[in-house]
């Protein structure tokens, strides 16, 4: 008698809180949302955080504060995102270092991507531009692969930083082309580029921003740019799709940003969320800043299109991850 009053209880109990739940998500939002992100205020990521929050707060008729916590890779950011309670109003504008590449490789990090998150909505992909410096004789990506077979260990590539895009993505390069290249870190993608045109190193990828005005300036040579697409900003620069090296064919993007949230986000908070952010992406304005100053390509806002997005990048990084070992990024 006493065991069915208890479970009578629990059941209740368990209503009670469902039902809970369920008003909180139908009120969404009715406080200031925070956006998170992992790195220092003027980079591309807060650039794409604060243009969408713009956006997020007419969306969703709320308050939506950007808040830079830089440090670790990211991971200063996520630690403070995986404490939050997971009502919707603590997220994270994560890119594809913090959600994929550096999980993939990496064995210390403390999360795993596909399970210890609310995956609400994809925001966009970013292309890379592989450059080198003019002072070598390499004019395309077919011509640093052979360079590269003979001559192995000779080239240096930089990055901006161990763990970052820029290393990770020029990795699997490395590991799909069979080639050996000396890996060099610097602490930006500024730094990494100035780097190469002064020829202190011959190799090294980056985004758009940081190439194209040294591009104008001679200072570096553009090889190829990540993806199956030409980029309209550098039209006479081939695309990796267009290599006669089909392996290179699996390197579509330098990066790509996805708004998450705490595990446990109730379904209809996330279909809000993903819903505001897909109008957001949608909207002429955005869209225009995003491919013509930020160099990168809106996507659909769909959650199942970024968890689709995820279950294959997450294990394409893994494999490499067998292959290569990369520590703290710092």
């Amino acid at each position: 008698m006493l065991g069915r009053k208890i479970v009578q209880i629990i059941v209740l109990l368990s209503l009670s809180l469902a039902g809970l739940n369920s008003v909180r998500a139908k009120d969404f939002p009715a406080q200031t949302i925070r956006l998170l992100v992992g790195f220092a205020a003027g980079g591309g990521t807060d650039t794409i955080a604060r243009l969408y929050a713009r956006g997020l707060q007419e969306e969703l008729h709320a308050t939506v504060i950007v808040e830079n916590r830089p440090g670790a890779s990211s991971l200063v950011a996520i630690r403070m995102l995986m404490a939050s309670p997971p009502d919707g109003y603590t997220l994270m504008l994560a890119s594809g270092s913090a959600l994929a590449q550096g999980p993939g490789v990496r064995k210390d990090l403390p999360y795993d991507p596909l399970n210890d998150f609310s995956l609400i909505s994809m925001v966009a992909t970013a292309p890379g531009v592989f450059v080198v410096s003019p002072k070598t004789d390499i004019h395309s990506i077919d011509d640093l692969i052979g360079y590269a077979k003979a001559h192995p260990g000779q080239l240096n590539f930089g990055s901006a930083g161990v763990g970052a895009a820029s290393h990770l993505q020029v990795e699997y390069l490395k590991s799909v082309a069979g080639i050996s290249m000396t890996h060099i870190p610097y602490r930006s993608d500024q730094e990494l580029t100035q780097e190469i045109g002064m020829g202190d190193i011959q190799v090294g990828l980056s985004v758009p921003q940081f190439v194209i005005p040294l591009l104008k300036a001679g200072k570096l040579r553009a090889i190829a740019v990540t993806g199956n697409h030409r980029l309209s900003a550098l039209p006479e620069v081939p695309s990796l799709a267009e290599s006669h090296n089909a392996s290179l064919h699996g390197i579509e993007n330098y990066t790509f940003y996805g708004v998450i949230g705490p595990k446990g986000v109730p379904s209809s908070v996330i279909e809000r969320i993903s819903a505001a952010v897909n109008k957001v992406s949608s909207s002429p304005e955005v869209a225009s800043r995003m491919r013509n100053s930020l160099y990168c390509e809106p996507v659909s806002g769909e959650t199942a299109y970024f968890s689709d997005y995820m279950s294959k990048e997450v294990p394409k990084w893994r494999r490499l991850g067998q292959s290569v070992t990369v520590g703290d990024g710092g």
